[in-house]
């Protein structure tokens, strides 16, 4: 009797704890000193401010999942837009899809130019020395930060390139 009652009375403090359980609903934004946005589930770091969320909603399916590959067409519901959520027309949607294709285009002219820019002043890993550069090492020190710039400005391009492909 008692060796069924310790049992029981396990099972119970692992049911109630199991029941306490729950998801941690806090969320920090943290910005570092090089204004750096970095959202964490903890506030401990200098910077940070807690985000306010609403709460999250998890609901479970009445219908147990159909795993079976027969070919036919899936059993879920399409997901329905809220009947009070804003429509845009497709004159407005396409005009939108323009302005956003121009945008892209003229960021990727600037960052073109601004790559054609560096590298000029880059000359093949061989920039012309400041009056304030006597020291080698300070040298170095613009030549690696020119490197740099030319890598990211590339990557820029790449991006943007990927992005303006993506569009329809």
């Amino acid at each position: 009797m008692l060796r069924f009652s310790r049992q029981f009375l396990l099972l119970a403090v692992v049911g109630i704890a199991a029941g306490t359980v729950h998801a941690q609903s806090e969320v920090f934004l943290c910005v570092d000193q090089n204004g750096v946005k970095e959202y964490k589930n903890t506030g401990d770091t200098k910077g940070c401010k807690r985000v306010s969320l609403p709460p999250l909603t998890v609901s479970s399916s009445s219908k147990p999942s159909t795993g079976g590959g027969g070919g036919a067409a899936s059993s879920k519901p399409a997901a329905s837009t809220p009947s009070d959520f804003p429509k845009v027309d497709n004159g407005t949607q396409k005009a939108r899809d323009n302005d956003r294709r121009q945008i892209l285009q003229d960021e990727l002219r600037n960052e073109q130019q601004r790559l054609a820019d560096l590298k000029k002043d880059y000359n093949d890993g061989a920039p012309e020395r400041q009056g304030n550069e006597k020291n080698y090492a300070k040298y170095q020190e613009r030549v690696a930060s020119m490197k740099e710039d030319i890598s990211r400005s590339e990557k820029n391009i790449e991006a943007l390139n990927r992005e303006l492909a993506n569009l329809k």
